[in-house]
């Protein structure tokens, strides 16, 4: 009751605060970490909460579904097919690459072992846009690169998940599976689509319709009964919940529209529950304990993993040189890699309290620092609020692009 009190002031506070936040460094994604700090036991021990806490499990768990779920409802196939190229690019390429060469760093920087990197690697590929909502929601902001930014968030928590799974059941080394592991996996996937797929059918026969004000709830029955039916079934929740997302987005486009404002909402209101509980599980030691080889991973696979992986990626796609910058920055890891951590430490695999603690404190850094830099990255693409000396600089670098290649650029991705 005293985390719900607590959970319900900090709420209100953000909310209040939620038009500064929209324009200032100030994040509401930071007001509920550093709260979950204030009240955790290192610090007033307020709330006491441990990774083997019920609330920390369920919460993740359902926080997760309800995201994955919004997020594949956010990337019908009809959106996917319509602009590919530059969000294809930065799922296809960019994901496995920051994937692997965060591992890299882990492996070589943080000392960890090959599979155990991998692992970490997986954790903090997927990416956020809410800590980067300035940028993808400023209209000043070109409009490919918040939908490559929009799009490649929305899809890569679900891409990451089947590499966190496996590698997690890989560390266990605990009676291994993979056979059991993939049909996990593939029922996720085939409740996930049959669930939405045999429901809107239902509504569109002449014995059923839905009314306006019942609408909305269309979608969350959908949710829940596929949440159900993987809990019954041993299926893999997590991948039913992105499958039935993406399935109300292709074939069921007014149930999308219903539940597209209602649904935000309520998986905004599990992250930022989420991020409470993960803030309150650290602690002054917990900063204390990361070693000179810690921070350096930490800086490293922010500043190194996806600028790398995006440049590589995005090679000869015409993609302007100011927009490719923001989209390697703009990779904050999220909900996802906060969740993904706390499976991780909830598990006791080996090695769970390391890989915990360094992804954690990139997760920890990144917040602080994407979102308080969107603000000040959007501005740049705003010509009434840039400098003088950049908007020179702009002029120079469109001068020199059009003589380079007369050819006018084609790939938009919208």
């Amino acid at each position: 009751m005293t985390l719900l009190l607590i959970f319900a002031a900090v709420l209100l506070l953000a909310v209040l605060l939620s038009a500064l936040a929209h324009r200032t460094v100030l994040s509401t994604a930071v007001v509920f970490l550093v709260a979950g700090f204030l009240v955790g036991d290192g610090m007033s021990g307020v709330v006491h909460v441990t990774a083997q806490s019920p609330v920390v499990s369920s919460l993740a768990e359902l926080a997760l579904f309800a995201v994955l779920f919004t997020d594949g409802m956010r990337v019908g196939w009809a959106d996917l097919r319509a602009a590919w190229k530059l969000p294809g690019r930065a799922l296809g390429l960019g994901l496995p690459l920051t994937l692997l060469v965060t591992a890299v760093l882990a492996h070589y920087v943080a000392g960890l072992g090959w599979v155990e990197s991998l692992l970490i690697g997986a954790i903090l590929a997927p990416t956020d846009p809410v800590f980067a909502a300035a940028l993808v929601g400023n209209e000043k902001v070109p409009a490919r690169l918040r939908h490559l930014l929009n799009v490649e968030s929305g899809v890569n928590d679900g891409l990451a998940l089947p590499f966190v799974v496996i590698l997690l059941a890989v560390v266990a080394r605990d009676d291994l599976h993979l056979v059991s592991i993939g049909w996990e996996l593939l029922l996720g996937i085939a409740i996930g689509i049959a669930v939405p797929w045999i429901a809107i059918r239902l509504e569109r026969t002449r014995w059923f319709a839905v009314s306006g004000q019942y609408a909305p709830l269309n979608a969350v029955a959908i949710g829940l009964l596929v949440l159900a039916l993987s809990k019954v079934g041993h299926a893999n929740l997590f991948l039913a919940a992105f499958a039935a997302g993406i399935t109300v987005a292709t074939i069921g486009h007014k149930e999308r529209e219903a539940f597209e404002h209602f649904g935000e909402l309520v998986a905004e209101i599990f992250k930022l529950a989420a991020l409470l509980v993960f803030g309150a599980l650290l602690s002054p030691a917990f900063f204390g304990g990361i070693t000179w080889t810690g921070w350096a991973f930490a800086i490293l696979a922010l500043v190194v993993a996806r600028p790398v992986a995006l440049w590589l990626s995005f090679l000869r796609s015409r993609l302007g040189m100011r927009e490719q910058l923001a989209a390697m920055w703009f990779g904050p890891k999220g909900f996802a890699s906060v969740v993904y951590g706390l499976l991780v430490l909830a598990s006791g695999v080996p090695a769970a309290g390391q890989i915990f603690a360094l992804s954690a404190f990139t997760i920890v850094l990144s917040i602080v620092l994407h979102s308080s830099s969107d603000v000040i990255v959007a501005r740049g693409f705003d010509p009434q609020l840039m400098p003088a000396w950049q908007q020179r600089l702009e002029q120079r670098g469109r001068r020199i692009l059009r003589m380079s290649d007369p050819e006018p650029d084609t790939e938009t991705g919208d």
